[in-house]
């Protein structure tokens, strides 16, 4: 068959910052490739075109996603292509190196690319001898390579001496070849992150600097001096993709709660997800609270700052949207969600329970507070307040004793700091303040400049 740009369709998940695909294989059937439990988008795409996902190839358990390929074999009866290294617990296909799919036309041949995990495959997408473009997982991304360190702190060089190979491996494929990695901008597998998301072969001989590397050593050296916290649940979701996460048969509901019922759920160990936006939390909660305004990066901080083990409740406004907090949740394995308050926080109220509030700020209101900032690593180093500081919001749970007391918290916007805010306030802080806007606002109001730094400050 001839293969026009327009039947590769890229699924782009922007608050995981990653990339599935959808292959119109051009007689109705389809090849999806690292496509997340979330098929919302899949779906539509596939129904669209009139396709049938007759193949699901994982690239690698993912870190950062439930797989969506049980759920497609079940649905579709696609025919799940990955590693034989992976050891699925479920049927699939296993490949070898070098291993070749017939698609009805079109060739898939597997390539093993180890580094970002130990059973990570590349696809090779061929029309007859010509190469088409490669599926490069969590090995060759835009301008860099995925992580090494998920699988321990004791494997991370040897794997990331296993990326550099097959980096130049990949780098042999002819430079007309796209790229089509699953893990871009905004990921936390990408180290460090990349702005675009597609590519080719050549370019990335041309622009990727860890092509560019004289050696294997220096190799490491850079790749592993970008590397950043990650996410808690990274941890156990490769072991739930192994054994196959379970099929969804039916929509997923998010039950009505009553004051009561959250007040007997929060006795009962369980926890109050607050996703308003920050200014609706600042202004009235529940005490105890965790605040994770529902946005693209929802689930990831969901994942990170609470188990998966313990019922969740959420209170929201009206006009968000209860199918997305749904979804969010369940593609990183989070399924224990009790409901939501009806009728928000004006039933919590009317049914005489308390209520907490949290100071919100513009920059020139902030007075003399000690400044938190809590974003990521690189953000910090990159430009901070002066004296500012510096716990990550992944971490701030386990070092809340560390933090200023009384302090103006900051991240980026607003969001993030509103989080640690209510982070803070469960482990017993008082007289928070958050800052509503960035460390460039509030550098400005106060008559500052921003620092760089190598390293960040404080814990």
């Amino acid at each position: 068959m001839g293969f026009a740009d327009d039947h590769l369709i890229p699924l782009v998940d922007a608050g995981l910052g990653n990339s599935a695909y959808l292959v119109d294989l051009g007689d109705g059937r389809a090849l999806a490739v690292d496509a997340s439990r979330d098929l919302r988008a899949l779906r539509e795409a596939a129904e669209r075109r009139g396709l049938t996902v007759a193949y699901a190839a994982d690239t690698h358990l993912h870190a950062d996603f439930l797989s969506g390929a049980v759920q497609l074999a079940h649905d579709h009866g696609a025919n799940v292509l990955a590693s034989a290294a992976g050891h699925r617990a479920f049927p699939h296909t296993p490949l070898a190196d070098g291993d070749e799919t017939d698609l009805g036309g079109l060739t898939l041949r597997a390539l093993a690319t180890l580094g970002h995990t130990d059973e990570h495959l590349s696809f090779l997408l061929l029309d007859g001898d010509r190469e088409l473009g490669v599926f490069t997982g969590g090995s060759m991304i835009v301008n860099s390579a995925a992580r090494t360190d998920l699988q321990g702190a004791d494997r991370t060089e040897e794997l990331a001496r296993a990326q550099y190979r097959s980096l130049r491996r990949l780098a042999t494929l002819p430079d007309d070849t796209a790229v089509w990695p699953t893990h871009g901008a905004g990921s936390f597998c990408s180290a460090p992150p990349g702005t675009e998301r597609t590519s080719t072969i050549g370019a990335q001989k041309k622009t990727n600097p860890l092509l560019a590397t004289p050696d294997e050593d220096t190799f490491v050296r850079r790749l592993l001096a970008g590397v950043g916290s990650y996410p808690a649940y990274f941890g156990r979701l490769a072991e739930a993709n192994r054994r196959g996460p379970g099929v969804l048969t039916s929509a997923l509901p998010l039950s009505a709660l009553d004051a009561g019922q959250v007040r007997a759920l929060l006795a009962d160990g369980g926890h109050v997800v607050d996703v308003r936006p920050a200014a609706d939390y600042a202004a009235s909660h529940i005490p105890g609270a965790l605040s994770i305004p529902l946005r693209d990066q929802f689930a990831t901080w969901l994942g990170w700052l609470l188990p998966d083990t313990a019922p969740l409740a959420f209170v929201t406004n009206d006009d968000q949207g209860l199918s997305e907090l749904v979804w969010q949740s369940y593609k990183i394995g989070y399924e224990r969600l009790a409901g939501r308050l009806a009728g928000g926080m004006a039933a919590w109220l009317a049914d005489g329970n308390p209520r907490a509030t949290t100071a919100f700020l513009t920059a020139d209101h902030t007075g003399d507070r000690p400044y938190l900032d809590v974003r990521q690593e690189a953000e910090f180093t990159a430009g901070h307040v002066p004296g500012a500081v510096h716990i990550e919001l992944g971490g701030l749970a386990a070092h809340a004793v560390d933090a200023p007391r009384g302090p103006v918290v900051a991240c980026g916007h607003g969001e993030r700091a509103m989080t640690a805010a209510s982070l803070l306030e469960r482990a017993g802080h008082t007289d928070i303040a958050v800052l509503d806007g960035g460390p460039a606002d509030y550098a400005a109001a106060h008559g500052q400049r921003l620092t760089q730094s190598t390293e960040g400050a404080g814990a």
